[in-house]
């Protein structure tokens, strides 16, 4: 047994909270790192204009230089010194005036404005320098402003408090919202769910709510709701199915029952016990039938008719078939016309056999006194048509679509005389099928009933010879 996995509802607001995370702490790291920048920015942008300030104030004598933590011009505290070359100071702010702020060492690798970071007595933190040399009719100076980053550190320290307190309660709110966000979503799932737990048998119709939301929930909801109805129609079909069976069960076990009682009621002589086993035979002989029709449609629904093809001549197949049904055809006055293409053909001969048996007992049944049936061959590219014309009264038009279907009946009187409740066609759509075939009726234009059936066959009808076989039984 695997482990148990989270609900969808956690573990999409797990994977939402993950990725808040990562967006939060990449958002965090950029923003601190353009403040960082910025401030630096800043800082630097003060140091270049004061050193312009002190550059300037050099080329007019240096009457001007002064303290420069007051100036206008400054936008952070700033000092500054003005070295020679060798590192003396040539004059210097107050705070910085001890020690010059760069060494002679340093000053001669400088050849143009030049930003350093160092640390000096009285400043607090890290300290910025920029160092411009400049010319003067003297010789050459270097003019040193700098000013201290404390500030900046402060400011980027409060402003990562404010990232490591903000960022878990934004994430917790954002956690919060996705977990709503995801009940929310799946909200409609659940009810599905309940409504699909409190279906049953006895509640067919009921249905699952469907969302108005025309989105994936809403989609599946339409299908799972078209699922159902297809359920239902395949329940009601095989509930249809066994209540029709039982039916065509009942009847040939009644009569088989009252044989039999009638013939333990009382002294029987040889003849009448003869004559109540006939009959009993005649209708044990129609259960068997019966039972084996249902075996082969049961198997023709799930995919497994039986088919065991062999090379079998195709005018021998359909003679030996129609034979059968001489005698029946003979009683009733009909007449029978077979005609059949002359070769082998590659077919399960029973299963054919069984199927055009069903369509000669079913024109039988509905041919009249006088009538006559026709049954022939086709030749086609990949197989052969069967073609079986009577003429009968034909198909009810409201039944030819359902023709094929077990037990069918149509909705007139009419149907009730043409087709009783059977499996005699749905036998022949599933043998067909099972050659890879169809099963077609229909009514002919001059009366009468016609239905055709294709077998595929794999290599064709190999002929024997260009000659038709023909049987003629008149009534």
């Amino acid at each position: 047994m695997g482990p148990m996995l989270l609900p969808i509802r956690i573990r999409l607001t797990v994977a939402f909270a993950a990725v808040m995370a990562l967006l939060l702490a990449a958002g965090g790291a950029f923003l601190y790192a353009r403040l960082g920048a910025e401030l630096l920015r800043t800082t630097d942008a003060a140091l270049r204009s004061q050193a312009d300030v002190v550059a300037a104030g050099i080329s007019q004598g240096g009457g001007n230089f002064g303290d420069q933590t007051g100036n206008a011009t400054a936008t952070v505290e700033t000092f500054a010194q003005v070295l020679n070359p060798s590192g003396g100071i040539v004059e210097s702010s107050e705070t910085v005036a001890a020690a010059p702020l760069v060494g002679a060492a340093e000053l001669a690798a400088i050849k143009g404005s030049t930003f350093l970071e160092g640390s000096v007595p009285r400043i607090k933190g890290t300290i910025r320098l920029l160092v411009v040399p400049t010319d003067e009719s003297g010789g050459r100076l270097f003019v040193v402003v700098g000013s201290s980053l404390q500030g900046r550190h402060e400011v980027l320290s409060r402003f990562l408090l404010l990232l490591v307190i903000g960022g878990p309660l934004g994430l917790a709110l954002a956690s919060l919202a996705g977990s709503a966000l995801a009940r929310a979503a799946l909200r409609p799932v659940d009810r599905m769910g309940e409504e699909a737990a409190a279906i049953s048998v006895s509640e067919r119709g009921r249905r699952l709510p469907v969302p108005d939301t025309r989105d994936e929930i809403a989609r599946l909801g339409a299908r799972l709701n078209s699922m159902l109805d297809r359920l239902r129609a395949a329940f009601d079909r095989e509930r249809q199915f066994v209540d029709d069976a039982s039916h065509e069960l009942h009847t040939p076990l009644t009569i088989l029952k009252t044989e039999l009682d009638i013939a333990l009621s009382r002294p029987r002589t040889s003849r009448e016990l003869e004559s109540a086993l006939r009959s009993a035979s005649e209708e044990t002989d129609r259960l068997a039938a019966l039972a084996e029709d249902l075996l082969l449609y049961a198997r023709a629904e799930g995919g497994r008719v039986p088919v065991h093809r062999t090379n079998v001549e195709l005018d021998d197949l359909l003679q030996r078939a129609v034979s059968g049904h001489a005698r029946r055809a003979e009683a009733a006055g009909v007449s029978i016309e077979a005609e059949s293409l002359q070769g082998t053909v590659f077919v399960d001969a029973a299963r054919v056999r069984q199927a055009v048996g069903n369509l000669m007992t079913n024109a039988l049944g509905h041919t009249p006194p006088g009538g006559r049936i026709r049954v022939g061959a086709v030749r086609e590219v990949a197989g052969v048509r069967l073609v079986f014309d009577d003429t009968g009264s034909g198909f009810p038009l409201d039944f030819i679509d359902r023709a094929f279907e077990p037990f069918a009946r149509a909705a007139s009187e009419r149907a009730g005389e043409r087709h009783g409740a059977g499996l005699g066609l749905a036998i022949v759509r599933a043998v067909a099928e099972a050659h890879g075939g169809y099963a077609t009726a229909e009514n002919r234009p001059e009366g009468g009933a016609r239905v055709t059936v294709f077998l595929r066959i794999e290599n064709g009808l190999q002929p024997r010879s260009p000659a038709s076989g023909r049987l003629l039984i008149p009534n």
